[in-house]
């Protein structure tokens, strides 16, 4: 015999795994479309509020809220002008430190020196320019301005190179030459991937000899540019957000301490090829920062550049723009604004969208979001599961009992299967007739199991259940809208349609929608139906069309229902053209009732289902009840479902 082994599945997702549950993301999305938005809209709206029954997942409104609170945050943080005003508090000890020391000194050197320092001018990058060169003759004021040139140095490398203030920290002579060793590194493998020169091998080779410069550890060159540049425009932007005056003076200490440092030519290198890889990152665009606390270049550079980020998430999170989608927003950017759980939320979102589509439920036809005849099937399932839940009479009855037989009850014989039967199929005579069947070909030949075949199978017989006839007239007019109850009828349309469909299969129902005219509508249709805004409740229409589907199943009970929140007030002419007329027409009464009186001789009784309580409306409908001899009812919208139902499973167990 064969031995088999078994193990986990790795060649892709599980294909035994159960598909993910989509109903309530599908159920939310079905009651906003009822209640008349587009699927897109319906869509958009639930990935917003997330599902809160969903192992709490966070919907896009509350990931920007904390996108927006961490902005709040960061301006709050601190002041940009921190760096100058450490320079400046540096250069003037420096000064003090000197003139201490020149004060006791007699000498015309003493006083030549005091006259210099005193003509410094009070821009603070002019005045270290002037200094530069200057013979000092405190040993603390030296040490004082070797520490500002320090400070400018490692505050400015920081701000281009994310932790280079870290990797300056050491008194290591050697340091800064392994800095522009690094800069002219990264300069010409920039260079050669402009010009189609650069391999993943050259990447891993600088990364191996400078990337202690990178804490972010890039995984490639794109990634280090992206993070470069990203703090470059943020640099720029700090440039800009200063006043003229401070701007002036930052940029000329920041240029000063390039040039002695010996890197100003690779830094102008760098930055030029930033800015043309990534010119989308809002160069020079101001951006206030209202705290007390002073900020370094380089503190003040990263604040910024976080700020740039989470503006860059809080327009993805919005969603606000033509053809947004989940995908758009940048996964790395929400784990480093929100944390993990966030990114693990959003990939549910993605997840719920992708599925709904995955599964059949929603589909794009030229662009356009729309629902599938699956999710219309889904929508009506549920909407009669609710209906059935606020049912008072209880659960009696075959309408909730799913491993139930379709077609009545069972009468104790069985017949051979037929093409489209719907009767339980009888197991023992099944397996019976195969056994035998199996005997008689296999005598003799000593093989054994049992094969079944299609003439093996056989059903229990059933009681034939009499066959009913059903429309639903539903009042599409505007007015249904206003008064709030638009929702409630297609829903109530879906559920009745579910019920018949799955339950009395051999029922034939049509639904029919009359505003100024009266039309016949299919489910899929009915779920995304908009509203009329058309004068006029034409139900002459109406039952002109529901008598003629009443006449092609002759040997059905018909059963037809009303719903309704305005009395006539349209007919059709000859012509075929509706006319309206408010108050009503006696025409438009007398044709009206004409139509009635016709059901009435086919044997339909007339169930309104009233959704207002308008005199005319009440006046018109108890005289049909006289006429027609059937029963009305006012529901409030929220319960219309439950009444038409019952209503239904009424008149239909009455009937069998």
């Amino acid at each position: 015999m064969s031995r088999y082994r078994y193990g986990a599945y790795h060649d892709g997702p599980d294909p035994l795994a159960p598909p993910f549950d989509v109903r309530d993301a599908l159920d939310e999305v079905g009651d906003a479309v009822l209640d008349g938005a587009r699927p897109d809209e319906a869509l958009r709206d639930l990935l917003r509020r997330g599902l809160p029954g969903v192992r709490d997942r966070r919907g896009l409104d509350d990931m920007l809220r904390q996108v927006r609170e961490r902005r709040r945050e960061l301006r709050e943080r601190g002041r940009l002008d921190g760096t100058l005003e450490q320079a400046r508090a540096l250069l003037d000890t420096a000064i003090g430190q000197e003139r201490a020391e020149l004060f006791p000194d007699p000498s015309d050197d003493a006083r030549l020196r005091e006259a210099e320092l005193d003509t410094l001018p009070g821009d603070t990058a002019q005045a270290v320019r002037r200094l530069s060169d200057y013979r000092w003759r405190s040993d603390a004021a030296r040490r004082t301005f070797e520490q500002l040139k320090d400070l400018l140095r490692r505050e400015v490398l920081d701000a281009q190179f994310q932790g280079m203030k870290q990797a300056l920290q050491s008194q290591d002579p050697g340091a800064m030459d392994r800095v522009k060793d690094m800069m002219a590194a990264l300069n010409q493998m920039l260079e050669q991937d402009a010009r189609g020169e650069h391999t993943p091998d050259d990447f891993d080779r600088f990364m191996g000899d400078y990337g202690d410069f990178f804490p972010e550890r890039p995984r490639n060159l794109e990634e280090l540019v992206d993070s470069l540049a990203r703090r470059a425009a943020a640099m720029d932007r700090l440039l800009a957000s200063l006043s003229p005056e401070q701007r002036e003076e930052l940029a000329g200490l920041m240029d000063q301490m390039m040039q002695d440092a010996g890197l100003a030519m690779e830094m102008s290198r760098l930055n030029d090829a930033l800015r043309a890889r990534r010119p989308d990152l809002g160069w020079g665009q101001p951006e206030q920062m209202t705290g007390d606390e002073p900020l370094g270049v380089g503190d003040a550079t990263t604040a910024l550049a976080e700020l740039a980020d989470l503006a860059d998430l809080e327009s993805a999170l919005g969603q606000d723009y033509p053809g947004a989608r989940l995908d758009d927003i940048d996964e790395d950017a929400v784990r480093r604004a929100l944390g993990r759980q966030a990114v693990d939320d959003l990939a549910a979102l993605r997840r719920i969208e992708a599925e709904l589509e995955r599964q059949g439920y929603l589909q794009r036809t030229k662009g356009k979001l729309e629902l599938t005849p699956k999710a219309v099937r889904r929508l009506g399932e549920t909407a009669l599961r609710r209906v059935f839940s606020r049912l008072t009479e209880g659960r009696r009855g075959d309408h909730d009992q799913r491993d139930a037989g379709q077609a009545g009850e069972l009468t104790g014989s069985s017949r051979a299967w037929r093409f489209g039967d719907e009767q339980p199929l009888d197991v023992v005579r099944t397996v019976g007739n195969a056994i035998r069947r199996n005997a008689m070909e296999n005598a003799g030949a000593g093989t054994t199991g049992v094969r079944l075949g299609v003439d093996d199978f056989e059903v229990h017989e059933t009681e034939r259940r009499t066959a009913a006839a059903v429309c639903l007239l539903v009042d599409l007019s505007y007015s249904m809208v206003l008064r709030g109850t638009w929702a409630a009828a297609k829903q109530t349309t879906l559920a009745l349609h579910t019920l018949v469909t799955s339950k009395f299969p051999q029922d034939a129902i049509q639904i029919i929608g009359f505003s100024n005219y009266a039309r016949t509508l299919h489910p899929t249709e009915m779920a995304g139906l908009d509203w009329d805004m058309v004068q006029g409740t034409n139900l002459h229409h109406a039952l002109m069309i529901a008598g003629r589907h009443l006449d092609r199943h002759p040997d059905f009970e018909p059963i037809v229902l009303v719903v309704t929140d305005g009395e006539p007030t349209a007919h059709l002419r000859p012509d075929g053209r509706s006319l309206f007329d408010y108050p009503p027409s006696a025409e438009t009464l007398v044709l009206t009732l004409a139509e009635v009186d016709k059901m009435t001789r086919r044997g339909a009784a007339l169930n309104f289902f009233m959704l207002a309580d308008d005199p005319r409306l009440v006046s018109f409908v108890e005289e049909v009840a006289q006429r027609n001899g059937g029963r009305v009812f006012a529901p409030d919208a929220g319960r219309l479902g439950e009444y038409v139902v019952s209503d239904y499973l009424r008149v239909r167990r009455g009937r069998r």
